[in-house]
């Protein structure tokens, strides 16, 4: 297992051409390593290739290739010297209605290019409150990783997002992670032998980082909302590499 945490920025859809100039041209200032992975939205990712730090798609198709108009295949974002992909985020399978074996074509598809994948799982609200947490994990992880080869996962990442704390300020008590992150690894050492590295998402930001970067068993960290923000993005990573 790396011994480095991840910081992945996934700066969602909220910022437009002005606005990511701005951020490229102030985020190059400093040189950042390959424990950091941004991943714009796909119109501007040639922003961010081939700098210092890693580059990821928030999103790939469910096809190969073909008349998909719109879509971005994980054949072409490898072709782009791409380093990973987002699959299974909650916003994609609320508003987009991507299943459970979506998500799992996604990854092979991901694993065939060569990119590597952080598979996003989390529990609803409702869910948390009928105390269904770990049974709507294990299914997420078994679905999505199933058929996959043992050396296959060590190319895979999971990102812990409870639902209820994505953009809205709350985030699950630091017992809470430390008990479904282990959760989480002893299913994929059950299945595989060992466990893959597990990041925390939701509701990270530059004023509780400190606090969540206490938990020893967590790889890294998804940051949404506040990776479009050099200064708080930057924070982050700092106290994170400290």
């Amino acid at each position: 297992m790396e011994k480095s945490k991840l910081v992945v920025g996934n700066m969602k859809m909220v910022m437009n051409a002005k606005d990511i100039n701005d951020f490229v041209n102030a985020f190059d200032k400093k040189k950042h390593d390959k424990n950091v992975v941004l991943c714009p939205s796909s119109l501007y990712l040639p922003y961010f290739i081939g700098k210092s730090y890693c580059v990821g798609i928030q999103n790939i198709a469910v096809y190969e290739e073909g008349a998909y108009t719109g879509e971005v295949s994980s054949k072409q974002a490898s072709s782009m010297k791409i380093d990973y992909t987002i699959i299974g985020h909650s916003e994609r399978r609320d508003y987009f209605k991507e299943t459970d074996e979506i998500v799992r074509k996604k990854i092979l598809l991901a694993l065939q290019s060569k990119l590597k994948v952080i598979l996003c799982i989390g529990e609803s609200e409702s869910e948390r409150e009928e105390l269904k947490t770990y049974k709507v994990l294990k299914r997420q992880i078994t679905s999505a990783l199933k058929g996959l080869e043992k050396n296959e996962v060590k190319n895979i990442i999971i990102a812990y997002e409870p639902i209820w704390a994505i953009g809205t300020g709350k985030v699950p008590t630091k017992q809470e992670i430390i008990d479904t992150v282990e959760f989480i690894k002893s299913i994929v050492s059950d299945l595989y032998g060992k466990p893959c590295r597990v990041l925390y998402g939701g509701s990270v930001n530059d004023q509780n980082i400190a606090s969540l970067n206490k938990i020893d068993t967590l790889d890294g960290y998804l940051v949404g909302g506040a990776s479009c923000k050099v200064s708080k993005f930057e924070k982050i990573i700092e106290v994170v590499n400290r």
